[in-house]
């Protein structure tokens, strides 16, 4: 789940004591008139949860109420990243001093936090580790370990920080404190600011949240941004499906979120692109029918590879849901499976006998009959 920077500030940052500047959000070009009045020459912001706003022209700068009025019109008939502007946040001017960056994401090797701070703020993090990887301080916090002001004083150490070093500081322990009370997956501030008056002010924020995280997070996860998606992936999540659509030609049918992933990997070192990612495990083999539409209305897909590996799961069971929805739906596409785990000899049966088609032994061979086939 992803969030949009005023979300962020407003029920995440400040509550926890982080300094954000004064702001209001606006829908409307006069409300963002009406904001100008309570908050004086202001900087609007486009309220979409993506990163690089500022060089799609998605934040300017307004000194008169008219200047909010046109700025915030400009702005809400924008699209960045794929997100329509619905909203902007209007804040008061910082007089910047100095401009950090911090940052607390999840770290994937140890399973716990990492913090990140760079006395170099305002740049994306990627262009700052490639260009001055040495300009980076990172922790890595173990799950349960604390990470208390000490801690992070510690991470400073050396920096010329002057006055605000407490500060940010205090900052640091706050952003783990929050990420793991918040279930979040990345907290960033970027630009972090010392002020030309010495407060220490999140100019910026992102946030996201683990997805299955929703139930111990039902008040943020109300407040989430939604995600752009194409009329097929809505059609799947009204379905109860997890379908991405892609931009290749090989359609993905698969049982499971670690095999479909195997799968597009595989289509993509045999040198094709895969159009989907599509898993059918648990219950989801009962909606057979509605996930073989779902990857055949896609107007890209040239092929199709059907991957079924059962433990748990009997393979003759979802082989025998694919062939009825094949039977039903009748599409020409060419299509190739393999099947191996529980039932696969029925599973193999099955598609050999109501299709006439014979499965592959071997995944690659079928994925690689696939991508030849989408050419």
């Amino acid at each position: 789940m992803n969030f949009v920077e005023h979300v962020a500030k407003t029920f995440v940052l400040a509550p926890a004591g982080i300094a954000v500047p004064k702001g209001s959000v606006a829908d409307s070009p006069a409300g963002a008139a009406a904001a100008f009045a309570e908050i004086g020459p202001c900087v609007v912001k486009a309220q979409v949860p993506t990163g690089k706003r500022g060089k799609a022209g998605g934040i300017k700068t307004a000194d008169t109420p008219d200047d909010a009025r046109r700025t915030a019109e400009q702005i809400l008939a924008m699209t960045i990243g794929g997100h329509r502007v619905s909203s902007v946040l209007l804040e008061e001017r910082a007089e910047i001093a100095r401009e950090f960056y911090a940052a607390v994401l999840l770290d994937v090797a140890s399973r716990g936090a990492l913090v990140l701070f760079s006395a170099e703020g305002g740049m994306d993090i990627e262009e700052l580790a490639a260009t001055s990887p040495s300009a980076i301080r990172k922790r890595t916090i173990a799950p349960g370990e604390r990470f208390g002001v000490e801690e992070a004083a510690a991470i400073l150490s050396g920096l010329d920080l002057g006055n605000a070093a407490p500060a940010i500081a205090r900052v640091l322990s706050a952003l783990h404190s929050l990420f793991v009370e918040k279930d979040a997956e990345l907290i960033e501030i970027n630009p972090l600011a010392e002020l030309a008056d010495g407060r220490v002010v999140a100019l910026d924020a992102k946030l996201t949240l683990d997805d299955s995280s929703a139930s111990r997070q039902p008040e943020l996860a109300a407040m989430a941004a939604e995600e752009p998606m194409s009329e097929l992936e809505r059609r799947g999540v009204e379905a109860g499906l997890k379908f991405i659509q892609l931009e290749g030609n090989v359609g993905v049918l698969a049982n499971g979120a670690g095999l479909t992933m195997t799968t597009m990997d595989v289509i993509s070192h045999f040198g094709g692109r895969p159009a989907n990612f599509l898993e059918i495990g648990g219950e989801a083999y009962t909606k057979a029918e509605t996930a073989l539409d779902l990857v055949l209305s896609n107007p890209g897909v040239k092929s199709l590879v059907v991957n079924f590996c059962g433990a748990f799961a009997r393979t003759d069971v979802m082989a025998e849901g694919v062939v009825r929805a094949w039977e039903a739906l009748k599409p020409t596409v060419p299509v190739f499976f393999s099947i191996h785990g529980t039932g696969e000899e029925r599973a193999v049966a099955l598609v050999r006998q109501q299709l006439g088609i014979e499965p592959y032994d071997l995944m690659e061979d079928a994925v690689q009959a696939a991508v030849e086939a989408a050419r």
